[in-house]
Order: C-alpha cells, then sequence, then structure tokens
C-alpha cells in the first residue's frame, strides 16, 4: 500500500486548528514543515503532499492555506530530510514549460530521484490576477494548455541525455551530440530547447494529476501516473479506475503506469463514539445536526423540506462541468450516492474535505482502508490529517503499526527513487 500524506499549513480541516498542539505563526516556519516530513518519515511515508494556489486567501475566519513556495520548501527539506518524496503543484496555466522543466528536473537530481509534480490547472480569478491583467482562460482551454504543456516538458526532460553521448576525445570536455533541440511549434508554446538540466535519476520527475471532469480525466490518461482524486466508496472507486484506464488505452498508453491514490480523512478515537464527536468538533459545526446545517447550506437545499433520514437522489448533486470551483472534487457524492443509498445523516460521516471520512479505532480505520486496497480499488492514499502535527502523530504511532502486521505495508524504505517505490517504469 502507497501512502502520502499532506503537509499544508496546520492540517487539513479549517477548523481544526484551534485544537493543534503549536501556534499560528507555524505555518511559515521551514523548521515545522522539516518536523512534519520527519514524523512521516518515521512513518515512512511514500511521499510528503504540498497543495497549492499562488493567491493569499483573505477570509476573516479562515487561515492562510498556501503561503512557503513548495518547490522552495521542498528542495529545502529534501537536503535534511532523507528516503521520503515531495509532490510538489505547480499550475501549467501560470508557468512556462521551459522555466518549469529546468526548476523540476534540477529537485528531481538534488534530491535522487525524490519528486513528483502534481500538475494542476488553476480556477481561481483570484490567481489570474496576480499573473496580469488577462482573464482566467475558460476550463476546456486550460486543460489543452496544460496537455500541451507536459507533452512540451517531457520533450524538454529527454532532450540532453549524457548517456548518448559517444566515447569524448581528451580535448573536450563533452560530446554536444548528447542534446538536441526540440523546436516545439504548438498551439500554446514555441520553444527551441533543449534544456540545460540533463536528464533526471528517474527519466523525468513523477507526474501526479488531480482532476476527475472531462478535461481532467483527459489530462490524467494522458500524462499521470500518480491521480490524486476523490473516491468516496468501492463502487465510485471502481468506476472511476476503469474510467481512467480505459481512457489511456484508447489513447494507446499502458494502464499499469497509473496508480490511484485518493485522499482520506481519517480521525481516531478510543471507540467509534469519540470519533464521531471528534468530527463534529474538528469540522466545526459541533453537533450531528451542525453538520446537517452545513450540508443543507452547502448543497443549497430547501431547509423548511428537508427531511435528514429520507433516501438522497444522486442527481441533485452532480456538479454543473462549466462551474468555476474544481468539478472533480465536487463529483465525489454525487458518485457515492449514485452507487449507495445513503441518507443526509448517513452522509455527512462519509466525507470531509470532500474526501473520504474514516472514523473509528485504529482498528477499524486499518480494516477500512485495507478493504479498497486489497482487490485494487485503490493502490494507496494521501492522508489528509484534520490537525498538523497532532493527527499525523497519531496515525504513525496507531494506524502504521497494524497496516505492518497486516502484512500490506512497508518496514524499511525500498527502492532508490520515488518510481522504484511505486513499480514505475522509467522513460525511455
Amino acid at each position: 500500500m502507497n501512502l502520502n500524506v499532506g503537509l499544508n499549513s496546520t492540517g487539513y480541516l479549517a477548523n481544526a486548528w484551534k485544537y493543534r498542539s503549536g501556534d499560528r505563526h507555524d505555518i511559515n516556519d521551514p523548521a515545522y514543515y522539516r518536523h512534519l516530513a520527519e514524523i512521516a518519515h518515521k512513518g515512512l511515508f511514500d511521499a510528503v503532499f504540498f497543495s497549492d494556489h499562488p493567491a493569499l486567501m483573505t477570509e476573516p475566519l479562515g487561515r492562510p492555506f498556501h503561503t512557503i513556495d513548495p518547490l522552495i520548501l521542498c528542495t529545502a527539506l529534501a537536503a535534511q530530510v532523507p528516503d521520503i518524496g515531495f509532490v510538489v503543484t505547480v499550475s501549467s496555466t501560470y508557468n512556462s514549460p521551459y522555466n518549469f522543466a529546468r526548476r523540476v528536473q534540477s529537485l528531481d537530481i538534488v534530491s535522487g530521484g525524490r519528486l513528483i509534480v502534481n500538475i494542476v490547472s488553476s480556477f481561481n480569478p483570484n490567481v489570474a490576477a496576480n499573473f496580469g491583467s488577462a482573464a482566467l482562460p475558460p476550463r476546456n482551454e486550460r486543460y489543452a494548455r496544460a496537455i500541451e504543456f507536459l507533452d512540451l516538458a517531457k520533450k524538454l526532460w529527454s532532450s540532453w541525455d549524457p548517456r548518448r553521448e559517444s566515447e569524448v576525445p581528451s580535448d573536450r570536455f563533452w560530446d554536444s551530440t548528447s542534446a538536441a533541440a526540440v523546436d516545439h511549434d504548438g498551439a500554446f508554446f514555441q520553444v527551441r530547447g533543449p534544456l540545460n538540466v540533463p536528464r533526471g535519476p528517474q527519466g523525468h520527475p513523477v507526474i501526479a494529476q488531480a482532476g476527475a471532469s472531462d478535461g481532467g480525466i483527459d489530462l490524467a490518461a494522458r500524462h499521470g501516473e500518480i491521480i490524486y482524486c476523490n473516491i468516496l466508496s468501492k463502487p465510485a472507486g471502481k468506476a472511476f479506475g476503469n474510467k481512467v484506464r480505459e481512457r489511456a488505452v484508447s489513447l494507446g498508453r499502458d494502464p499499469s503506469g497509473i496508480r490511484i491514490v485518493p485522499g482520506l480523512v481519517v480521525i481516531l478515537g478510543e471507540s467509534r463514539k469519540e470519533a464521531l464527536r471528534k468530527h463534529e468538533l474538528y469540522s466545526g459545526t459541533g453537533s450531528e445536526d451542525g453538520l446537517l446545517e452545513r450540508f443543507v447550506r452547502e448543497h443549497g437545499l430547501d431547509r423548511d423540506g428537508f427531511d435528514p433520514d429520507a433516501v438522497l437522489d444522486y442527481e441533485r448533486f452532480v456538479p454543473d462541468q462549466n462551474r468555476q470551483q474544481a468539478v472533480g472534487m465536487g463529483l465525489g457524492l454525487s458518485d457515492l450516492l449514485q452507487h449507495e443509498k445513503l441518507t443526509a445523516r448517513q452522509a455527512v460521516r462519509r466525507s470531509e474535505g470532500h474526501h473520504r471520512l474514516l472514523l473509528g479505532t485504529a482498528q477499524e480505520v486499518a480494516d477500512e482502508m485495507i478493504d479498497l486496497w486489497e482487490d485494487g480499488t485503490v493502490d494507496g492514499y494521501t492522508l489528509q490529517p484534520p490537525r498538523a502535527p497532532d493527527d499525523i502523530i497519531e496515525f504513525v504511532d496507531k494506524v502504521i503499526p497494524i497496516l505492518q502486521d497486516r502484512n500490506v505495508y512497508p518496514r524499511q524504505y525500498e527502492g532508490r527513487t520515488i518510481r522504484d517505490r511505486y513499480g514505475f517504469s522509467y522513460p525511455a
């Protein structure tokens, strides 16, 4: 079972910061992130995951969720914490392919092959406003750009390969024939190349992708190796995995190079009852009635006619494919309800922060994690702890040993690179 862990800010849930150890200045302190990475290393996580959003969200009741540039932060962490990998989120909408290819290939070399790049198509106009006066491009254009962005990056990553050098005469330092121009002339980018950074230890960094909209599925099928997504049940997970892999086959790609590693929110208790109360506390709703009230508000339901114990119609919760916000995360609930008959009272305990929610004892959580993994519905998980560092420490101390005793999780780091650890082939 592959496991990554999210390390953004004070933890994944916006209201849980009130119940964590540490202070509010942690989120801008590199030493704090080193501490989190060291905890993750103790738990033998494959990688630490940093999402990113290059705009400061200024809601007075919120908290900054993205501050230090993850590529810069992970460069420092890679020098201080061994073995563990780094998932760095980069926008294809607001980066140039050459600069992107150069920076991430450099970090993959510096880290010894421990980099995963999570490519996202920015959807927030606040981000667009930080990169000029042009409006945010429409969704279909953003995904078309992302596909060309990665097509071009792959050309650049392999454009200088010292292994292609013939025997170099003693009076020459190198053989320039080991590098070749890419001469890319596409709809969005014109780049000559070659890259001035040589091929890295993984060939190129592992590519992660998050998105379940039509454009996101296409991008994942073409380029994604680790797919970060929202899977709330086994039937929904199987349907999603089949959709991505079938699309990959239609594009001429071997689907064995794809790993499904969805987000997972875990809240542990000495009993399920204790975990339920923690959920109400960390979510900021205060009670089950509060969870139901939030459900009504978030989904625009009629308060007067709302029955929390009536079976929900999945069609009511299918997100608009053309909405501004990310479509993929919104699909989780409708996919769940399409496969299971649930009431609102049940549904509010199945998802938190758009990800699958597991509530209970460490043994119960481990059992549910293994259930989706052992039949291949998922290849692993990206743990999103409600509180950092508290819930990472608790997971490492209580759940990891159970997974190890069940022989589904390693007892030491194996493999030189992330490609080795995930069982990926190396790019030709």
